[in-house]
């Protein structure tokens, strides 16, 4: 196979695995993801089929998640791969008493393998940028909870708040636009895994 087919099969897992989360294509999202895939985004820390699990759940109750992506950027390395794609997750949904649109500006950070010709997800990690809060009807305001806000970084504070008041626990150690160093360390060590065996292909 070349490598040029193994960026297109490896960007289309990633593509696939968003549209499955979105469309609620649970089988879909289960053969992109493989079962121990380490897991590390806002709302969720875990393995890859407790992923799955928890994103049924989440949309079970009727918070539903929409993924706007950028093209992906690929690089295989031999049976490895790494995939960096700018994302806009959005929500609407009643925050602060009001109908409302949360928009988190993120960028996301694939680890793949492949086994037996298949590509899977081993690890999924979000760097979070910014994120904004507006109400659908002009003129409405939510009530937010100032000093429950400031408790949560900048990068994903609206986001945060929105999750927290759903139930989820938001750590404060996730990775942000604020933390450049923490970001640096997360692309070094993903390329760094990624070219454990043979020369990088970039696409």
């Amino acid at each position: 196979m070349t490598a040029t087919t193994d960026i297109t099969e490896v960007a289309q897992v990633v593509l696939k695995e968003r549209q499955a989360r979105d469309r609620g294509w649970w089988n879909v999202m289960r053969e992109c993801i493989h079962p121990d895939a380490q897991i590390r985004l806002s709302w969720f820390q875990g393995n890859g089929a407790q992923f799955v699990a928890e994103s049924e759940e989440m949309s079970r109750r009727g918070q539903q998640a929409t993924h706007r992506l950028s093209p992906p950027a690929v690089w295989v390395h031999g049976d490895r791969a790494v995939v960096a794609i700018s994302a806009v997750i959005e929500f609407r949904d009643e925050i602060g008493g009001v109908e409302a649109d949360l928009a988190s500006y993120t960028r996301l950070v694939y680890r793949l393998e492949k086994h037996s010709g298949t590509w899977q997800v081993v690890s999924l990690d979000c760097i979070y940028e910014r994120d904004s809060l507006v109400p659908t009807v002009p003129g409405d305001t939510p009530q937010i909870d100032k000093a429950a806000l400031a408790d949560l970084r900048a990068p994903y504070r609206f986001l945060g708040y929105y999750l927290r008041h759903s139930g989820y626990s938001i750590t404060d150690d996730l990775y942000g636009d604020d933390r450049p160093d923490e970001v640096e360390e997360l692309y070094v060590s993903a390329f760094a895994w990624a070219r454990e065996t043979k020369q990088l292909t970039e696409a």
